[in-house]
């Protein structure tokens, strides 16, 4: 367990890295921390004291302990240093947006830092802490659980108070308004719908993650796909879940729509490439033949999509393009040229193989 005098110490670090203590700010007193944290007097005075020789506070004698300026300790105009934060580092289409970013910083004499948030607030936040007591020059961020309300947006506007810029990727988190560089998600689950939905399925499957904003907008782009073509929207075809629920419950709740004796489900429509990958062993194991019995389509067109006996149909994702443009425009807002920097979005691409059947046909044809 960690020591009680380490506990404050952080605390209060935290307090001075999301911009709660202000420059030469007067902290409360030894008694006033007593009080708030209900501990003794020397375990306050062993937390201040050891903040004071790291240089994150200092004392003036008879006054009280105030906030140290870090400003000219961080401010060497020779660093050469981007952080990447992103939810995942090894796992499916990361590694393709890092090392685009990485290729891009290296050619321009960028050193890079990368941090995974396990798609947690709290990894996000001491990935930000760790950013903000170093030499970086900007920051490229995917967020975490970007459709969730962001405890941690202090920090955020401590790195725009530190003239550090940052861009993100994926997704954004509206209330900042930053440059970002997103996949037209919408779009993406419209087109993939769409298709399903011009050949003649009806009864499709909906699976979506919820705590990020691509997982609302495709399924947003499912919704709008069968109300384009006054398709009904089967309400107990739709499945959302969660980071912590994302290697069961989606595949818990199709295994118990493929049992239904009535308006069984013909096409699946799946949030991503990896969640498809899941799909299928449910698939096999209820004797399920794709596309012959069932369709499905996912989003990203990773290596996933040709990495089983069943090639299937995917909207494109930019993956590596997306991570040399971030690491591009980080680079022109570290530079100076913020006139030449915008928002991006890409628009998907319907990328066809095998895992589609067409119902409309009178012969059965696959697409």
């Amino acid at each position: 367990m960690t020591a009680k005098y380490k506990q404050i110490k952080q605390h209060i670090k935290s307090k001075i890295l999301d911009g709660s203590f202000q420059p030469h700010q007067k902290l409360n007193s030894e008694y006033e921390f007593v009080e708030e944290f209900q501990v003794s007097r020397h375990t306050i005075r062993q937390a201040i004291g050891e903040l004071v020789s790291e240089g994150w506070l200092y004392r003036n004698h008879g006054v009280g302990t105030f906030c140290a300026d870090r400003s000219n300790m961080v401010n060497n105009p020779s660093r050469k240093n981007i952080a990447i934060i992103t939810t995942y580092i090894s796992d499916y289409i990361f590694p393709h947006l890092i090392r685009g970013a990485e290729s891009y910083l290296s050619d321009k004499g960028y050193n890079v830092m990368i941090f995974s948030t396990n798609n947690e607030f709290e990894k996000e936040k001491l990935a930000l802490e760790n950013i903000l007591t170093q030499q970086v020059d900007g920051v490229i961020i995917e967020p975490t659980k970007s459709a969730f309300s962001n405890p941690n947006l202090s920090y955020y506007l401590n790195l725009e108070n530190s003239n550090i810029p940052y861009v993100m990727f994926h997704a954004y988190y509206e209330e900042l308004d930053p440059f970002s560089l997103t996949l037209n998600d919408e779009a993406a689950g419209f087109l993939i719908t769409e298709h399903l939905i011009r050949r003649g399925h009806k009864n499709i499957i909906g699976a979506f993650k919820n705590d990020d904003t691509q997982g609302i907008q495709r399924m947003k782009g499912f919704f709008k796909a069968h109300r384009k073509h006054n398709c009904r929207i089967d309400p107990s075809l739709l499945i959302t879940y969660s980071t912590l629920e994302k290697n069961d419950k989606s595949v818990r709740e199709v295994g118990k729509l493929l049992k239904r004796n009535d308006n069984k489900p013909t096409g699946i429509v799946a949030y991503n490439d990896e969640l498809v990958i899941k799909l299928l062993k449910v698939l096999r194991s209820h004797q399920l033949s794709v596309p012959d019995d069932i369709s499905i389509l996912g989003i990203d067109d990773s290596h996933f999509t040709e990495a089983t006996e069943i090639k299937f149909s995917s909207a494109k994702h930019p993956k590596e393009k997306l991570g040399q443009d971030a690491a591009k425009m980080i680079v022109d807002l570290i530079e100076g040229r913020d006139r030449e920097v915008d928002s991006i979005v890409y628009e998907p691409e319907l990328v066809l193989r095998n895992s589609s059947k067409d119902l409309t046909a009178a012969t059965t044809t696959t697409i």
